[in-house]
């Protein structure tokens, strides 16, 4: 019987071995570092010193109260418990389910500490298209009865109350005279518009913009995370002539004025902060945003459920620090 030679390896190789071990291990400890740093900064982006939103108490010389008592707005947002696959099989990736319920009440409190319309749409939904769809119809549907309808997806969240939408639209338009304001705002990430969180003005332009966005009917999609209304508003919006561009649309030059988005770690997350930093910088969540979307996050509900609690804390240290701080007496 034949014995097959074992060749040796050299020696200088499993010498080698123990510190090409190492190294890998140093490497990944010194990325998983590096990732916590990046959270760590990014979370403090307010800070270091980027400035959402100017001059928050002032929106062009009116109050905000003022502003509140000549201005109806709706904020509207709608949810479905699952995100079909297009052929009736729901599908868990991106699911929806529980998200409204966690941050309806979060929402309606904001509303009616400000003296908006909060307003559930689900009832709308389309069973012919994919849910996201819908909001075209939601929209339209309070623009007849409002002056402003304040759209925002299920799983967003109202992080800091204190800001008002009026000072919102103040700061994006730059002017409070409603006759003369364009009929869309939006905000971009590091994919172009998003249409996730968006304010549409009552007038005949506006009417017309979400007809002829409903009617695009070639980018519906079915079957991904992607529904295809997001492609279709970009397109919508890339086709608008110039001087309509600038009549009718504004684009905020700050992402986290009022559509933040969360940065985890993810090789997706890593690649966009070092390709695309500046929109990183300018669209990440950080304490003292008016509004956190978890868009493109799996475990929406978990998500949402943290922030809520993350919320909650600070508001209970904010009232014990209060009531524990001496009164001042000169």
């Amino acid at each position: 019987m034949a014995h097959r030679r074992v060749r040796a390896q050299p020696l200088s190789l499993l010498r080698r071995r123990p510190s090409v071990l190492l190294l890998a291990l140093f490497s990944s400890l010194l990325f998983l570092a590096f990732l916590h740093i990046c959270a760590s900064v990014l979370r403090r982006a307010n800070d270091l010193g980027r400035r959402c939103l100017a001059n928050p108490s002032v929106f062009s010389g009116i109050s905000t109260s003022a502003m509140t008592r000549t201005l109806k707005i709706a904020m509207v947002s709608l949810s479905l418990e699952e995100i079909s696959d297009g052929v009736g099989r729901p599908t868990r990736r991106r699911s929806f389910r529980g998200v409204m319920a966690a941050v309806g009440g979060n929402k309606r409190a904001y509303a009616a500490r400000m003296g908006y319309d909060f307003v559930d749409a689900h009832d709308l939904v389309d069973p012919g298209r994919p849910p996201s769809w819908s909001k075209i119809v939601a929209v339209r549907s309070q623009l007849p009865s409002h002056d402003w309808v304040f759209w925002n997806d299920a799983d967003t969240v109202v992080t800091n109350p204190d800001i008002s939408l009026e000072n919102i639209l103040g700061a994006v338009i730059g002017q409070a005279d409603f006759e003369t304001s364009p009929d869309l705002v939006v905000t971009e990430d590091v994919n172009g518009i998003n249409a996730g969180v968006f304010f549409v003005r009552r007038s005949k332009w506006s009417e017309n913009f979400l007809e002829t966005w409903w009617n695009l009917t070639s980018f519906v999609q079915f079957g991904s995370t992607k529904s295809g209304d997001n492609d279709a508003l970009k397109y919508l919006i890339r086709n608008l002539s110039s001087h309509e561009l600038r009549s009718h649309v504004r684009i905020s030059p700050m992402q986290c004025l009022f559509n933040s988005y969360p940065w985890y770690p993810s090789w997706k997350s890593v690649h966009q902060l070092i390709f695309s930093s500046g929109a990183v910088w300018r669209g990440v969540y950080s304490r003292g945003d008016f509004m956190v979307h978890l868009a493109g996050l799996d475990d929406k509900k978990e998500w949402a459920d943290r922030i809520i609690q993350e919320l909650e804390a600070q508001r209970r240290d904010y009232v014990y620090l209060t009531r524990q701080r001496p009164l001042y007496t000169p």
